[in-house]
């Protein structure tokens, strides 16, 4: 007569209690359940992967269509315009665009109230610091140029 235990699946030749056999039993069925949502993540993972790279590129092309645009813009000002005139017309038209769009998402922001309000409150603050030390250097640089 053999031993009931080492005839059990999972028994490995010893001799164990029914407690040890259910802890063994309920492992490898955690194993397996863990396996089989590994490979459930990695196979949609891979799709979703493929998704971001494709994204970043999409953004890459954005960002060389944008920079192209904005030649091509600065061309055709410079077709009437003085070279220099042209250039800071645009980056005039870039300053205000960013000023504006980024007042939008601040407002946006602190309307959503609770950390992104403080978030928009820490950026605004943020902005207006560096701007009060960047725009009277602009500011002087420009009298400057002109002056020449």
């Amino acid at each position: 007569m053999g031993d009931a235990a080492a005839d059990q699946p999972g028994g490995r030749g010893r001799t164990t209690s029914p407690a040890e056999r259910l802890a063994e039993d309920v492992a490898e069925v955690v194993r397996e359940e863990v396996r089989a949502v590994r490979t459930q993540l990695a196979d949609a993972a891979r799709p979703a992967g493929l998704g971001f790279v494709l994204l970043v590129a999409a953004g890459g092309c954005a960002v060389l269509g944008v920079g192209a645009a904005s030649t091509t813009v600065l061309r055709m000002l410079e077709a009437f315009l003085p070279r220099r005139l042209a250039a800071a017309g645009l980056t005039a038209g870039y300053l205000a665009a960013a000023a504006y769009l980024g007042g939008l998402g601040l407002d946006r922001l602190r309307s959503a109230g609770g950390s992104s309000a403080r978030l928009a409150d820490e950026v605004r603050d943020a902005v207006s610091t560096t701007a009060g030390r960047v725009v009277p250097a602009g500011s002087s640089a420009a009298r400057d140029e002109f002056r020449r």
